[in-house]
């Protein structure tokens, strides 16, 4: 069983890594895109095995718990998403906007990128944590650059900048952290390791504990664009390719605040420590209303749901800030629910406005007569993610509100506001975009790859009609173990 978790764990981490150094030599666009799914494939392959046999921990690598239900996230919807980066690439290179050497790039990238995030989930050692989402984010500013227009390439440097902010108040909170554990653990590797840190938390100095815990969350928050740090994820999601968008919404805000609920349950860890929750209730009611408010001004449908992303994440810090069996519950949902349905909606609108021609959301109209698939698809994922049932994110959403009700009743309002602002405007946009009068001038064909769209769908509708007895008694244990 160990013997087949770490070839699981080693496929993890060679698989992409390998397939990014074959990717920048691949000669063609179709190879390079089939080996990016096979690549993909093959890792989401190495995650399932992972359910079953799980390898013993060391100082560098840990799979437990809490991770493995990100890891098969992450693969999954890396998977997905390289099945409608295939069709969507295809289509920039035959309009001219991606040449073949950019393609090859592209494709690289995106393994390299699927390397960082298995790393950041698989390591059981706070530095080794911080050197993967920094990897993964020197890796996004690549991509988001990657048309190489005036705007595409502000929006890298503008994440640069702020990723860079970021990773540097995380570096300071990882520091301290190792400081603090110093005297307990001793020097070296072992005041690094997860495990080592979580057993003899409870003997840390609390101030030390206190100060990291504070530079960790601003840190690790702006990558997961949490408010105020999150000026960055808009730009990025507008100007780079829409692949990156889902990944981006899907995936790397997820390892982000991983990163953080591993350090809030070392807080949770220390009797005399700074309670996080407070500062996590707080970030995540600032994300959710502001993201509400700045909804109504979008006018790019791919910053439209930017800042959907940003609001969503609010949501879930919010559930984590709360704490408790409930709360913790339905924020692990809610994190999978958004992962899921956010991709799908990328998906779709990547597709839309290569179809269209734009991502102004004003020229684009009448999508359920002119694109019906893509347009009900469009319509499907905003109902989704607007919290409307029988789709799984108005379980999560339903979960928050009434466990915030049951413990703080003031939190509450303010929750459910930010909730029905989004919620008004998604469905206001929506009208428009899919029922509205169409252009009367001629339909561009779109080659588009649905799969990946109706799977994610299936599995957000099946999770808010049914949730297997398995996942729901895994949740619970990992709730348990968040505090």
């Amino acid at each position: 069983m160990n013997a087949l978790g770490f070839l699981a764990v080693t496929a993890l981490l060679i698989v992409p890594a390998s397939a990014t150094v074959v990717l920048m030599l691949a000669p063609g666009y179709r190879f390079g895109a089939r080996l990016n799914v096979s690549a993909a494939l093959l890792s989401l392959l190495a995650a399932i095995t992972l359910l079953g046999w799980r390898p013993e921990a060391n100082l560098y690598l840990r799979v437990d718990d809490f991770n493995i239900y990100l890891i098969v996230l992450n693969n999954l919807v890396s998977f997905t998403t390289s099945v409608f980066s295939a069709s969507y690439i295809a289509h920039e290179l035959e309009t001219g906007r991606l040449t073949p050497a950019y393609l090859r790039f592209y494709h690289a990238m995106y393994q390299a990128l699927l390397f960082a995030m298995n790393l950041a989930l698989l390591a059981n050692n706070i530095g080794l944590l911080w050197v993967a989402i920094e990897l993964a984010t020197l890796i996004t500013v690549l991509m988001v650059g990657l048309y190489r227009t005036r705007a595409a390439l502000e929006a890298a440097w503008k994440y640069f900048i702020l990723g860079s902010l970021g990773i540097a108040l995380a570096l300071f909170g990882t520091i301290l952290v190792y400081l603090a554990a110093q005297p307990v653990v001793g020097e070296g590797l072992p005041a690094m390791a997860w495990d080592q840190l979580l057993a003899k938390a409870d003997a840390f100095e609390p101030a030390l504990l206190n100060l990291a815990f504070v530079f960790l969350l601003l840190g690790y928050g702006t990558k997961a664009g949490l408010v105020p740090l999150h000026a960055w994820l808009p730009d990025a999601h507008a100007e780079g390719p829409t692949p990156i968008s889902a990944v981006l919404s899907g995936l790397l805000l997820n390892v982000a605040l991983y990163a953080v609920l591993r350090f809030k349950m070392l807080m949770s860890a220390n009797s005399h420590a700074l309670a996080p929750g407070p500062l996590m209730v707080g970030l995540g009611l600032l994300s959710l209303l502001f993201a509400g408010l700045m909804l109504y001004r979008r006018g790019d449908i791919k910053r439209l749901f930017a800042y959907s992303s940003i609001e969503h994440m609010g949501i879930i810090t919010f559930a984590f800030g709360m704490g408790g069996p409930l709360a913790n519950f339905a924020g692990l949902l809610h994190m999978t629910m958004h992962s899921l349905t956010k991709s799908a909606i990328f998906f779709t609108v990547g597709h839309i406005a290569q179809a269209k021609g734009t991502q102004r959301i004003s020229t684009i109209r009448g999508l359920t007569v002119t694109h019906p698939v893509l347009g009900w698809g469009l319509v499907a994922g905003v109902i989704a993610i607007a919290g409307m049932p029988p789709f799984g994110v108005f379980t999560s959403e339903f979960l928050v509100v009434s466990s915030t009700f049951a413990r703080q009743p003031l939190l509450a309002l303010p929750l459910a506001l930010g909730l029905l602002l989004a919620f008004g405007t998604l469905l206001w946009r929506l009208h428009g975009m899919a029922f509205g009068k169409p252009d009367s001038g001629p339909v561009a064909p779109v080659q588009a790859s649905i799969l990946p769209m109706l799977t994610h769908l299936a599995l957000v509708l099946i999770a808010g009609i049914w949730l297997p007895g398995p996942l729901v008694a895994w949740f619970k244990n990992v709730a348990a173990l968040l505090g």
